[in-house]
């Protein structure tokens, strides 16, 4: 394969928010849901979340850093991480970066393949911001682009977050 066909073009929209969403609340979703904070989780649970989720857009940086590295940023005191659970299984991961400036970045956010379609985006994404806004910060970040799930940049501006800058990049897979 060619150094070329190795990246993948892409537009990365950043987003942010200055106040805890304005949304009342956000509809529960059917059966049986629980969103844990997996403090300190092992590398290998988390690898399963990033690669199922991640796998279809491309998230390919985690997948890039040996287990040390990344354990080191998961026993970060500034990382929390949390699972989305439905009858028991995992369906979603959130990874928080509570950075010391006053600004929260959603690190990475989504569903596993078998949980989209189910109306679980919206309440996992709205408890993630409450949990962010419990916390001192000032502004809450994210970021999607296109090779994320066409519905990613509106679900994010649904709840509140606006767009402040764009830019052209390219993924480097593995």
């Amino acid at each position: 394969m060619s150094a070329e066909a190795r990246r993948l073009p892409m537009t990365v929209t950043f987003l942010e928010m200055t106040a805890r969403p304005s949304v009342t609340i956000a509809p529960n979703p059917r059966g049986k849901v629980a969103l844990l904070r997996s403090e300190k989780p092992p590398v290998h649970f988390y690898r399963y979340l990033y690669n199922t989720i991640g796998e279809q857009y491309f998230w390919v940086d985690r997948r890039k850093l040996n287990d040390a590295d990344l354990g080191a940023i998961l026993d970060a005191e500034r990382t929390q991480v949390y699972v989305l659970y439905t009858e028991g299984t995992p369906a979603g991961l959130a990874e928080l970066d509570m950075r010391p400036d006053g600004d929260a970045n959603i690190a990475y956010f989504g569903l596993m393949p078998e949980a989209i379609g189910r109306r679980l985006g919206f309440f996992f994404l709205y408890q993630t911001a409450l949990i962010a806004w419990s916390q001192p910060i000032k502004r809450l970040l994210v970021n999607t682009c296109t090779l994320d799930h066409p519905r990613a940049l509106p679900l994010y501006q649904r709840l509140g977050f606006t767009p402040y800058a764009r830019e052209e990049r390219y993924v480097e897979l593995p």
